[in-house]
């Protein structure tokens, strides 16, 4: 099946409904005007990180054009806390005011794309006043399943944060990183298998690279300029939800964003001991 049939296939048989929007208020009660002013100004201050400092590539956003309004999934590998995220900003917002595969003309900027939502730890996004109110701008909190406060921790998933995940696919699109860590080549989470499979939206993988070798681990200092950083889009990734099971999902995702093991060629050192930080 080729990829125009497929994503037309997805589309007319999603089962995620768009509610009818506020006109002043996002999925979390979120002004929206408060959000355009916040987008627009990180925006203005992340932008030389991509087109100054360091140059981003940006490859395959034809892969999202023409994609609904709501119900998109976009799945990435994760290498700093927050750069990745703003980096995809920009993407999504160029791409929607008619920039394809540049981010060189930051008047997108003007005309954000308010409804993007990204998943984040909730320690993450409450360590400090920046962070609160880069929260702001679309993260859906989760506390981590698996570790809290530097330690390791056994508990179960929130539904209601599911819930949460769920309420932002019906109002636009959503940005998650299924390691739920910056550490590369770690295993990927069945929570993000479980929310494809329950909500059968439009997946979308990312892979990206560069952002480790230019930023510090939050991705706030810009460490080394002159990096080449990339950021590829790929086609909707085919799931049968008849067939596959959450395991056979993680393993597709998994192998799309580039992160199996057979993508691990050579483990770096320095990535050994970096603990996880996003859901």
């Amino acid at each position: 099946m080729s990829g125009n049939a497929y994503l037309c296939q997805l589309t007319s048989e999603k089962k995620i409904v768009a509610k009818r929007k506020n006109l002043f208020f996002d999925a979390f009660g979120h002004l929206y005007v408060i959000k355009r002013l916040l987008i627009f100004t990180f925006g203005i201050i992340s932008y030389r990180r991509y087109n100054g400092f360091n140059k981003l590539t940006i490859k395959g956003t034809e892969h999202l054009q023409n994609l609904p309004e709501t119900g998109v999934l976009l799945v990435s590998n994760h290498q700093t806390y927050f750069a990745d995220v703003f980096a995809m900003y920009h993407v999504i917002c160029a791409v929607q005011n008619g920039f394809h595969n540049s981010i060189h003309n930051p008047i997108y900027l003007l005309n954000p794309v308010i409804d993007t939502y990204y998943v984040a730890a909730k320690e993450t996004m409450n360590k400090g006043f920046l962070t609160k109110i880069f929260a702001y701008t679309g993260a859906i909190t989760v506390k981590r399943t698996w570790r809290d406060a530097g330690k390791d921790v056994k508990r179960n998933v929130d539904l209601s944060e599911i819930d949460n995940i769920k309420k932002a696919l019906e109002q636009g699109w959503v940005i998650t990183f299924p390691q739920g860590t910056t550490k590369a080549f770690a295993p990927g989470r069945k929570g993000t298998a479980h929310l494809i499979k329950e909500n059968k939206p439009i997946v979308i993988p990312v892979v990206i690279d560069g952002f480790r070798r230019s930023f510090d681990r939050k991705g706030l200092i810009v460490k080394k300029t002159g990096v080449k950083q990339s950021m590829t889009f790929k086609q909707p990734l085919q799931i049968d939800y008849d067939t596959d099971n959450k395991d056979v999902i993680l393993a597709k995702i998994m192998d799309a964003i580039e992160q199996s093991q057979k993508f691990n060629k050579v483990p770096p050192i320095e990535e050994a001991t970096e603990e996880r930080e996003f859901y």
